[in-house]
């Protein structure tokens, strides 16, 4: 992001003999390599590799805990309000998603450029207005909108999330960022989707 936006200044610091490393990761398969480069550019290879076999560890167990329901709530996860935009297939916050047993209610949302953002019409989403349990929305420098906002939104009165007070925002910064504490936006959204199942007995079971 720093080198699209501030070009010149990557140029400076190359012209100055500065070596630049530019990675910006857009899903998770991505992830586990620029952790593994992060490691290898400060000599921590070994810890980047034990920090993605624990990640993985600890993910796969919050996966297994829904993985024998039949009926799984059905999520539509926002990213940017003013636009009607959501997150592509693979993309971080979907990963959450469905590490947390929630399904993508827009899975057939296309990408918007090179990016795993993507636009998914209100008209697209107000179609499928009877299936949405749950409306999830990342909330931050992306996404400043409210809860208000999104339930007052001119049609939204349709969704059955909106009917059934089913609206959440959750902070980017746990979704959306490439770095562990992914883990904690799983524990989130899975709190909010299953409040049975992910309670502090089945999440401490990993521990044992």
């Amino acid at each position: 992001m720093i080198d699209n936006g501030y070009p010149a200044l990557i140029q400076r610091l190359e012209k100055s003999g500065i070596t630049v490393v530019s990675l910006q990761p857009s899903d998770i398969d991505e992830m586990y390599d620029y952790w593994r480069t992060l490691g290898l550019l400060t000599g921590k290879s070994d810890a980047a590799e034990t920090m993605i076999r624990e990640f993985k560890d600890k993910t796969g167990h919050l996966r297994s805990l829904t993985q024998d329901l039949q009926i799984k709530k059905k999520v539509y996860f926002e990213a940017i309000h003013t636009k009607m935009k959501t997150f592509t297939r693979g993309a971080m916050p979907i990963f959450v998603l469905e590490t947390a047993g929630g399904v993508n209610i827009a899975s057939d949302a296309l990408a918007s450029r090179d990016t795993n953002i993507a636009v998914y019409g209100k008209e697209q989403l107000l179609s499928k207005a009877s299936e949405i349990d749950v409306f999830l929305a990342q909330s931050g420098i992306m996404n400043s909108v409210s809860l208000e906002e999104i339930k007052n939104e001119p049609g939204f009165n349709i969704l059955k999330a909106v009917k059934n007070n089913q609206v959440y925002l959750i902070d980017e910064n746990i979704i959306s960022r490439p770095v562990p504490r992914l883990y904690q936006g799983v524990v989130t959204v899975g709190r909010i989707l299953y409040p049975d199942i992910f309670t502090e007995k089945n999440l401490n079971k990993e521990m044992e």
